[in-house]
Order: C-alpha cells, then sequence, then structure tokens
C-alpha cells in the first residue's frame, strides 16, 4: 500500500509538473503564433481583430510584397554567409586554441588563458567603438568582411575546447608525435574527431547568434543591399510602418531558418546546453 501510494504521488507531481511546463511552453510561444497567424492577414484585419488568433480571410499578400518590393533573397544570402563564416572560423580557432592551451606548456599560458576568459565580462558595448575604429583603417566598413573579422574568435569557445581537450589522455597525441606526426595532423586526425560533441554545440550557439546579430550589423553597414535580415526587419518595418501584415510576414521569413536549425539539431542542441554546464 504504501508504494501504490508514492507511486500515486510521484504520478501527481508528473502531472502537476507537465502542466505547469506546458503552460509556461504555451506563454513563451504564444507571441510567434500570433506573428505567424497575422502574417496571413491583412493590416485591416490585424488591426480591427487584434484579439483573434486564426485570420479569418487568408492571404499572402504580405509574402508577396516581402519577396517582390524588397531584395530579401539578397538579405537572406548575405545573413547566410555571415552566420556560416563566422560558425566556421570560430569551431576552427576555438578548437586550435583549445588543443594548445590542454595539451602544449609554455610561459604564462594561464596568464593569457585568463586574460582571454576576462574578456567575456566585457560587454560589447565597449569595445564596439575600437573595433568600428579598426575596421574603417582596414577599409573593411560597409562590407561583411567587417562582421566576419571581429566575430572568428570566441572566448566562449576556447573554454569550451579547453576543457574538452584536457579530457582527451595525452597518451593519444603522445603515440601520434612518437609515430611521426606533427602537431597539426595531431589536431585534425585525433583531436577533432574526439570533439564532434563540443563542436556540435558551439556551432549552434555561434550560428544561432550570428543569424540573430542585430547592433553590430548596425554598426558595421550602410548600404541597403549589405544589410543582413535582422537589420533589413527594421528598415522593412520602417518603410512599410503601415502595412502590419508584411511586416509580419517578413519576421516569419526571418525566423524560419533558425527554426529548421534548432528541429534538425535539437538533440545536440539540448546535449550542447547540458554539456555547457557541466563543463
Amino acid at each position: 500500500m504504501a508504494v501504490d501510494t508514492r507511486h500515486k504521488r510521484h504520478s501527481i507531481g508528473q502531472y502537476i509538473s507537465l502542466a505547469i511546463l506546458s503552460l509556461v511552453a504555451l506563454f513563451i510561444i504564444a507571441p510567434y503564433i500570433w506573428m505567424l497567424m497575422s502574417s496571413f492577414k491583412s493590416t485591416q484585419e490585424i488591426v480591427q481583430n487584434p484579439g483573434v488568433i486564426l485570420p479569418i480571410n487568408w492571404t499572402l499578400a504580405g509574402y508577396r510584397n516581402v519577396l517582390t518590393n524588397s531584395p530579401f533573397f539578397r538579405w537572406f544570402l548575405n545573413s547566410a554567409i555571415v552566420a556560416t563564416s563566422i560558425t566556421v572560423l570560430v569551431v576552427f580557432t576555438s578548437t586550435l586554441a583549445g588543443f594548445v592551451f590542454a595539451k602544449f606548456e609554455f610561459k604564462g599560458k594561464e596568464a593569457l588563458f585568463w586574460l582571454i576568459l576576462a574578456t567575456m565580462m566585457v560587454p560589447y558595448q565597449i569595445t564596439m567603438i575600437p573595433i568600428f575604429l579598426i575596421v574603417g583603417e582596414l577599409n573593411l566598413y560597409d562590407t561583411l568582411w567587417a562582421l566576419i573579422l571581429p566575430g572568428a574568435v570566441s572566448a566562449f569557445g576556447f573554454y569550451l575546447c579547453r576543457q574538452f581537450c584536457e579530457e582527451i589522455p595525452d597518451s593519444l597525441s603522445e603515440a601520434a608525435l612518437i609515430d611521426g606526426a606533427g602537431p597539426m595532423r595531431v589536431y585534425w586526425s585525433i583531436i577533432m574527431p574526439l570533439l564532434k560533441p563540443c563542436i556540435a554545440a558551439l556551432a549552434i550557439f555561434t550560428f544561432l547568434e550570428a543569424w540573430n546579430e542585430y547592433l553590430k550589423p548596425l554598426i558595421m553597414l550602410s548600404q541597403v543591399d549589405r544589410m543582413t535580415l535582422p537589420l533589413s526587419l527594421v528598415f522593412f518595418g520602417n518603410a512599410h510602418i503601415h502595412d502590419i501584415g508584411s511586416v509580419m510576414s517578413a519576421a516569419s521569413l526571418i525566423m524560419i531558418p533558425a527554426v529548421i536549425v534548432l528541429l534538425i539539431f535539437q538533440k545536440q542542441f539540448i546535449k550542447g546546453i547540458s554539456i555547457t554546464g557541466t563543463k
């Protein structure tokens, strides 16, 4: 009887937890559902029936306006180039630096590593003026390189990859060195395959952050055809301030790639959260 009572209490507790989490999830995704449904409405319907979620008269006029009256595909390509390039560079620099800091000994290693970690506590608002001036001196202003090069390194990536590399037995790299492999061969053939969970988590975090970045493109870009999607959404919204349906359509289109990435790599994303928490 005692066992049955505990089991019933445990089941009730699970149902209560599930109900609470469902309500919280619904509260979080409600604005996105409203945005997506509003993209299929006319502006008049949105204004007249703001509390109605489902469209009364479905329309694709907002999407047609976005795709035909703006360089949306150019903006999409810019975001894809920037986010993908930054992700690839961050994965390369972070894994290489993590390998060096974990497996090599040199003077000032710990001091340099903690100095790099200290940069994580400095907000971007403090460093954006020096970065802007450096980008200007390199004649990279108003180019996609102004976003890619400053984002090529990540202090968080350094830390995460070093923690993983420290768990890899030194005997593996030492055996490869004895067999005649150089440091880069050890890095590419031994370390990289063992860092796949770390790389997956870091790549997802980096891509989503770069894809959703707004402040950096706002500072570094000025021409319309160079804009990335978050910046272009504000530009498009200001140009179509009275066309709410088109603005909601643009926001929905911008959200699609991030949702696809999360759906495809949701296991790696969840694993990445647990990995970063453990590390």
